[in-house]
C-alpha cells in the first residue's frame, strides 16, 4: 500500500504521541517534529506508510534513550485480554461455527493499537464483532486455504491481540509459526508478549528480525524471508502488516479492522469494518496488468 497525503497529518500525530509516552518534554518533542517534517518533505508516497511510522520510532526511542516506552501499556493490554479470556472461550465452545468465531473474536482483538487507536473499548469491541458482517468477507477461501495447508507463518500484530490470536490458532489443525518482532515498537507483540498470552503452547514463536512496524521484507532477517516464502499460508494481522506486504503476490489473508480512515478508504469499507482479506496470487497480479485492470478489494 502506497502513502496518500492523508497520511502525513498522522505521522506528525504518532511523533507527539509516542513523544509523550516516552517521556519527552516540549522542547524534545518540537524537535523531533522539525526532523520528521524535513523528512515528510522528501517522503516518496510510492513507499508504504510503515516505513515512515518505523522510521519516527527509531527517532522517539533514540531520542528517550528508552528501548521500550509501550512497555506498560503492552502488559496492560495482555491483563486486559487474559481477563476476558474465558468469556471467550465460553463463545468459543457455543459457537455453531468455531473458525468463524475465532477469525471474529482475532479480529476484534485488533483494536487492541497505540498506534493508531489512543483510546478503545476492548469489551464493546467484542460484543460489536459477534453480530457486524464482514466488510470483504474471503473467510470462505481461508477456510478452503486452511484445510489445504502443511504450515501456517502467522505474522502478530499488537501485545494483548496475541491472547486472541492464540484463540484463532488453537482452531488450525496444520503447525503454525508465530512471528514477532526481534525488538520493540510502539506496542507490536515481542516474543516477551506472546509467551505472556501462551502462544508458546499452540504455535513456535520465532521473530522477524527487525524492529519496524509491519513486515517490510527489506528489513527482515534472511531466515525469516525464506520463512514468508516457502509457507503455505500467511496470516497477516493488522494494519501495518497489510500496509507492508499488500501487493507482494504471498499466500496472505489479511485480518484486520479498518481503523484508519486512509485504510478504509483505500478498501472501500467503512472505518472500522472487519477485513478478511486474500492477498491476490502474483499470476492473478500479472493478469491485472495485462489487462490495465484495477485490483478489487471486495469478492
Amino acid at each position: 500500500m502506497r502513502t496518500y497525503l492523508d497520511c502525513f497529518p498522522c505521522f506528525l500525530r504518532q511523533v507527539l504521541d509516542s513523544a509523550r509516552v516516552a517521556g519527552l518534554n516540549e522542547t524534545q518533542q518540537h524537535e523531533l517534529l522539525q526532523r520528521v517534517l524535513v523528512e515528510a518533505q522528501h517522503y516518496d508516497t510510492r513507499y508504504t506508510p510503515s516505513e515512515m511510522s518505523s522510521r519516527i520510532q527509531e527517532m522517539v526511542r533514540r531520542a528517550a534513550r528508552n528501548g521500550d516506552p509501550y512497555r506498560r501499556a503492552k502488559d496492560e493490554s495482555t491483563q486486559r485480554a487474559l481477563a476476558l479470556l474465558p468469556r471467550l472461550r465460553e463463545l468459543l465452545r457455543q459457537a455453531p461455527d468455531p473458525l468463524e468465531m475465532a477469525v471474529r473474536l482475532s479480529i476484534a482483538g485488533n483494536i487492541i493499537d497505540h498506534g493508531v487507536v489512543k483510546k478503545f473499548d476492548l469489551e464493546s469491541t467484542v460484543e460489536r464483532v459477534l453480530v457486524e458482517p464482514f466488510a470483504i468477507d474471503h473467510l470462505p477461501a481461508l477456510r478452503s486455504a486452511l484445510v489445504r495447508c502443511r504450515n501456517v507463518l502467522y505474522l502478530a500484530d499488537n501485545a494483548g491481540e496475541t491472547v486472541f490470536d492464540r484463540l484463532l490458532i488453537e482452531q488450525i489443525s496444520a503447525p503454525v509459526t508465530y512471528v514477532v518482532k526481534a525488538a520493540p515498537t510502539v506496542n507490536d507483540a515481542t516474543r516477551e508478549d506472546a509467551i505472556a498470552a501462551g502462544i508458546h503452547e499452540v504455535a513456535t514463536i520465532v521473530d522477524n528480525g527487525s524492529d519496524s512496524l509491519g513486515t517490510l521484507l527489506y528489513r527482515c532477517s534472511p531466515e525469516f524471508i525464506e520463512q514468508f516464502w516457502a509457507a503455505d499460508l500467511i496470516i497477516a494481522k493488522g494494519q501495518a502488516n497489510f500496509e507492508s506486504i499488500d501487493g507482494s503476490g504471498a499466500p496472505a489473508f489479511y485480518l484486520l479492522q479498518a481503523k484508519c480512515e486512509v485504510l478504509a478508504k483505500h478498501l472501500g469499507v467503512p472505518q472500522y469494518g472487519m477485513v478478511v482479506k486474500q492477498e491476490p496470487t502474483q499470476s492473478e497480479m500479472t493478469e491485472r496488468e495485462l489487462h490495465n485492470e484495477p485490483a478489487r478489494t471486495c469478492p
